[in-house]
């Protein structure tokens, strides 16, 4: 996570609620006013498990941003980012409320049927009643289907529409006065396209290898959680403007079984070749075949938590692993950690509960935050 220093500097009236930097509260200022806000943090810190409470004011106003903010919190690599988000949508939220009671005049409803008349009804997925929001679709090369939102202000066309997409990168439009719908649409065709490599990439992994977070990858999503065997996985995170070279990685899983796939992507990084894809560069490397969906079944390799006897917890799944070969029973790190903390026995400095495990005694360290390894 970003440290608070960061936060501090573009949410001062954000702070921090509890010394493990779960629970923060306070205002996030847009345009000028303040609006209450609480986002609490699981103690693994995962943020795409926050839970954001707020006033029903703030509420109403991102009422139709919600899956974009969602989104956000599944993209975003931390705190600091997704406050900067959010604050980024409060204050397009912010300004097309403000444009809702602003009369269109009857020039800007022949100008916006005009270009959706010259742009095709065929590519309009969804218009409002009050023709104020649009929502166009396409079609990349591969197939794959994409929509745009377009938050159009009473100005337009002399101002250009607010875009909302379901990118890894910022789509910034180019916009002069003259320019139409059309034009927006060449852009968003652009920028799928120089897209191609990266959903490609990832494309083939979601269909080649059991994919186990995230559930439902949205388009913008960088990360995958890849299973590698039993409660072993490897996560990556695969940059959007170079998909094809080496992603970030790191293992999950029992340090006997992850140690050596770590020695062997350190020992093998100069073998990588950008003209063979992303999932065939990491079996070269790692020198294994991953678990297809073809031959097994997610229940093979996926195990309950030994603590909760749920595979899913908050939308997180078993990530810690006792390293005993002959127990290796998974646990959710927060159920893990909880545990611990109830036992006279553990022992806790900082953020870090030194116990046993709950089946075999073996000695346990955990964290209440996560480390890339």
């Amino acid at each position: 996570m970003a440290g608070t220093g960061a936060l501090l500097r573009h949410c001062p009236l954000l702070l921090p609620q509890n010394r493990h930097g779960t629970a923060y509260e306070g205002f996030v200022t847009a345009q000028g006013k303040n609006f209450h806000i609480r986002i609490l943090l699981p103690v693994d810190l995962q943020l795409k498990n926050a839970r954001i409470e707020c006033s029903w004011h703030l509420k109403r106003i991102l009422h139709g941003y919600r899956h974009i903010l969602k989104q956000r919190l599944h993209s975003c690599p931390d705190l600091v980012s997704f406050m900067v988000e959010l604050k980024t949508v409060l204050e397009i939220a912010l300004k097309n409320t403000q444009d809702l009671h602003i009369p269109r005049p009857p020039e800007y409803y022949s100008c916006l049927v005009r270009d959706l008349e010259i742009l095709g009804w065929n590519r309009v997925a969804y218009v409002d009643t009050g023709l104020t929001t649009v929502k166009l679709k396409a079609e990349d090369s591969c197939g794959r289907q994409h929509l745009i939102t377009l938050k159009l202000n009473a100005k337009y066309p002399t101002e250009p529409p607010d875009c909302l997409v379901d990118f890894p990168v910022p789509f910034a439009v180019s916009w002069m006065p003259q320019n139409s719908l059309i034009d927006i649409y060449n852009q968003f065709l652009a920028a799928l396209e120089s897209l191609k490599e990266f959903w490609d990439a990832l494309d083939e992994i979601d269909g080649k290898t059991w994919v186990l977070e995230p559930e439902i990858p949205t388009r913008s999503a960088t990360t995958r959680r890849i299973a590698i065997g039993n409660n072993v996985s490897v996560n990556v995170e695969v940059d959007p403007r170079h998909p094809n070279m080496l992603p970030e990685c790191y293992f999950l899983g029992a340090d006997h079984e992850v140690n050596p796939l770590k020695t062997k992507l350190n020992n093998n990084m100069h073998l990588w070749d950008p003209e063979i894809s992303l999932l065939q560069n990491l079996r070269e490397l790692l020198g294994i075949d991953f678990p297809s969906r073809a031959v097994l079944e997610k229940s093979d390799f996926a195990k309950d938590c030994g603590i909760c006897y749920a595979y899913r917890l908050d939308g997180s799944m078993p990530d810690q692993v006792c390293d005993d070969p002959r127990c290796g029973q998974p646990f959710h790190q927060a159920c893990l950690y909880e545990w611990l903390q109830g036992l006279p026995t553990s022992r806790q400095s900082f953020n870090v509960i030194f116990g046993e495990c709950p089946y075999c005694n073996k000695p346990l360290t955990v964290k209440s935050s996560m480390k890339k390894l």
